[in-house]
């Protein structure tokens, strides 16, 4: 944490000015000054713990960055950071719903898009997907994309990447991190696999209000859409950066697909531990 430390006025100017306020309309919100917010910025004030945790609120800082304004005001962190192992009444929560998705995938992943923990629903899903894509950390959205992923049997392949592109975008807008600008420039430079362009859109289309997931399986094609749910109000670091993933079947055709897998494998609910 220390290596990254730069000057808190340093800090609180650059997560200003990517909310885009002005030093009055950040001053206004945050119950001071923009005389007193300019101080701080330069260095020329000390800031209190109290106001920064309070301009940290007012310009959705996420808890990690958080730390390291305190950190680079001269105060001790206040937010924790546990493996999601020690986080028992979370973890539990996260597994009910995992296993509550069954038969169809859903699984936790943290700020980096790595898979936590998974149902393992529908394992024909992965089928020919690169033993070193599914070695731990198995990557989400490098899993689905990827030449030796799932890359080549997704169907609106073009769709399903202009899609991620712009969830990663989105991240990297309220924190810029290396690891999403890196998987970002990644999956851009994926090749278009034949048959993965954009297919036309019907009224009937679950298409029209959502944009699904569509893949080749030796069953036929199957298409989910999908849903992101996260913890409201956390106040541990790990349990902030954490989000639920859940794919539901977009048509009749992927509710009896899965069926049919289900039986297939006779698997239940298991939820597995990812790293």
């Amino acid at each position: 944490m220390a290596a990254e430390l730069v000057p808190f006025g340093v800090l609180l100017r650059r997560w200003r000015e990517r909310r885009r306020l002005t030093q009055g309309e950040l001053a206004l919100s945050a119950d001071s000054s923009t005389r007193h917010l300019s101080y701080l910025e330069t260095g020329r004030a000390h800031p209190s713990r109290e106001i920064v945790l309070r301009l940290a609120e007012h310009l959705e800082i996420p808890l990690r960055d958080q730390n390291l304004l305190l950190l680079a005001a001269g105060f001790a962190p206040v937010f924790e950071e546990r493996p999601l192992a020690e986080l028992d009444a979370a973890r539990q929560a996260i597994e009910l719903v995992l296993a509550a998705h069954h038969p169809y995938p859903a699984f936790a992943v943290d700020r980096h898009w790595n898979i936590v923990l998974s149902n393992s629903a529908l394992p024909q899903l992965y089928e020919d997907c690169a033993p070193e894509l599914m070695a731990k950390p198995v990557n989400a959205i490098r899993l689905i994309l990827h030449p030796r992923g799932l890359g080549p049997r997704v169907l609106n392949f073009l769709e399903w990447r202009a899609h991620s592109v712009a969830v990663l975008r989105q991240q990297n807008e309220v924190r810029a991190d290396p690891v999403i600008r890196g998987l970002l420039a990644e999956i851009a430079a994926y090749p278009v696999p034949a048959g993965g362009e954009a297919v036309p859109v019907s009224w009937e289309d679950a298409r029209r209000y959502a944009t699904p997931l569509r893949i080749a399986t030796r069953m036929g094609p199957v298409s989910f859409l999908n849903t992101t749910t996260i913890f409201g109000t956390p106040t541990d670091v790990t349990l902030s950066e954490l989000a639920l993933e859940t794919l539901f079947p977009a048509d009749k055709q992927t509710v009896e697909i899965a069926r049919k897998m289900t039986e297939e494998t006779g698997a239940g609910a298991g939820i597995r531990l990812v790293r």
